[in-house]
C-alpha cells in the first residue's frame, strides 16, 4: 500500500511517500480502507521526534493519528462492525499510521461514521473531538451554569471544544483573532476576547475551568482567570506524574516529568486551583457518544483545507507555518 512514512527523525526532509507492507489483522482488529485523514500539530511533534521519551516508534513508521474510511476485513473476534461499514476513530498510540491506503485498528478504538457528515468532515474529528471530551467531561466534569474559558477558539480543538461546552450548558468565553471572532461566536461562544487587542486575564475572572492548547505564558496566565477551585487542562503545557502513570513509565520517567511541571503546578497551589496535563487516548466509545450529538447538529466540524493524498507532506508543513485560518486540515485519497 502507498503511505507517508517517517525514516528519521527531525523535520520535513525525514517523511518521504513510499510503498510498504499492508497491515497485519488481528483477531480484535479490523482493517480500514481510508478515505480521509485530518493533520494535526501532533503529527508535526512526532514527526520532529518531541515525543520519542514518552512515545518511542521505531523508524521508519507511517504517520497520521485520526481517520474516516471503510472496513474491508474484520478479524475473528470482531463482533461490532461488518464490512462496508463506514467508519472513523483515533487508533492508540502505539498503532497510529493514517496517512496510507489501509490501516488495522483495535475494534475498541473505532465507531460508526455520524451519517450526516462527509469522509472529509468525519475525519478531521476524532482526535480533536475526544480532546474537548476528556478535558470538558471525564477531567473537568463541566456543568450547566458554570465558565469555561476555551483558548484558540478557532483551532481545531477550540472549535469544537466550544460547541460542547455550549451543549453542556457551560458559559463559554473564548480568545481568537478579529478575523474569527464571528466564526466563534456561532459556535457558540459567549464571550470572546480578541488576543491582539486584549489581555484576557484583565478581562475574565472567577471561570471554572480553562482549556490550554497554547502552554507558555498562555498557561501562566490563565491561572488569574480561575475562581479558588478552578481547574485548568492543557494540552500544551508540562506534562505531570499522573500522565507518566497513565503510560505506564519507569519511576525515572515519572520524576522527570514531576520536575517539568514543578512550577507550573506551584504556581497553581498559589492560586488555590488545579493543572492537569492531558495527552487524549483513543476510544470507540467516546466516539459513539459524540456521534448523535454530530448528527443533531449540536457539535459540527469546521475544515480550513483539504489537499490531496500525494500532498500529505505539503498538508504538513502548512499545518507547521500555522497557515490554517480556523479548523482541521484534512488529506483525502479518493
Amino acid at each position: 500500500m502507498k503511505a507517508f512514512v517517517v525514516e528519521c527523525y527531525g523535520g520535513e526532509a525525514g517523511v518521504r511517500a513510499g510503498d510498504v507492507p499492508d497491515p497485519q489483522v488481528g483477531v480484535d482488529d479490523i482493517l480500514i480502507r481510508i478515505h480521509a485523514a485530518s493533520v494535526n500539530p501532533l503529527d508535526v511533534k512526532i514527526r520532529d521526534g518531541e515525543f520519542k521519551a514518552i512515545l518511542p516508534f521505531r523508524v521508519p513508521f507511517v504517520l497520521g493519528n485520526d481517520l474516516a474510511g471503510v472496513v474491508v476485513e474484520v478479524g475473528a473476534a470482531v463482533s461490532r462492525f461488518a464490512v462496508g461499514d463506514e467508519v472513523y476513530a483515533r487508533p492508540g498510540k502505539d498503532r497510529i499510521g493514517t496517512f496510507a491506503e489501509l490501516i488495522a485498528v483495535h475494534q475498541d478504538d473505532v465507531a460508526i461514521k455520524p451519517a450526516t457528515l462527509t469522509m472529509q468532515e468525519a475525519a478531521s474529528l476524532p482526535l480533536v473531538a475526544l480532546t474537548a471530551w476528556q478535558a470538558l467531561v471525564e477531567r473537568a466534569h463541566l456543568r450547566a451554569g458554570q465558565k469555561v474559558l476555551i483558548h484558540a477558539g478557532s483551532g481545531g480543538v477550540g472549535t469544537i471544544a466550544i460547541q460542547l461546552a455550549r451543549h453542556l450548558g457551560a458559559t463559554v468565553a473564548t480568545t481568537t483573532s478579529s478575523a474569527n471572532i464571528d466564526l466563534v461566536k456561532s459556535l457558540g461562544a459567549d464571550v470572546v476576547v480578541d488576543y491582539n487587542k486584549q489581555a484576557f486575564e484583565a478581562i475574565l475572572h472567577d471561570y471554572d475551568v480553562v482549556l490550554d492548547p497554547l502552554g507558555g505564558q498562555n498557561l501562566t496566565k490563565s491561572l488569574r482567570v480561575l475562581k479558588p477551585g478552578g481547574k485548568i487542562i492543557s494540552i500544551a503545557g508540562p506534562p505531570d506524574a499522573a500522565f507518566a502513570r497513565e503510560l505506564g513509565a519507569n519511576s525515572i520517567i515519572r520524576l522527570a516529568m514531576a520536575a517539568l511541571s514543578f512550577q507550573t503546578r506551584r504556581r497553581a497551589r498559589r492560586h488555590r486551583v488545579t493543572y492537569s496535563f492531558l495527552f487524549m487516548k483513543a476510544s470507540g466509545d467516546q466516539l459513539r457518544a459524540l456521534a448523535p450529538l454530530i448528527d443533531a447538529g449540536e457539535i459540527r466540524p469546521v475544515l480550513d483545507r483539504v489537499f490531496p493524498f500525494k500532498e500529505t507532506r505539503q498538508a504538513l508543513a502548512y499545518v507547521e507555518a500555522g497557515r490554517a485560518k480556523a479548523g482541521k486540515v484534512v488529506v483525502t485519497m479518493t
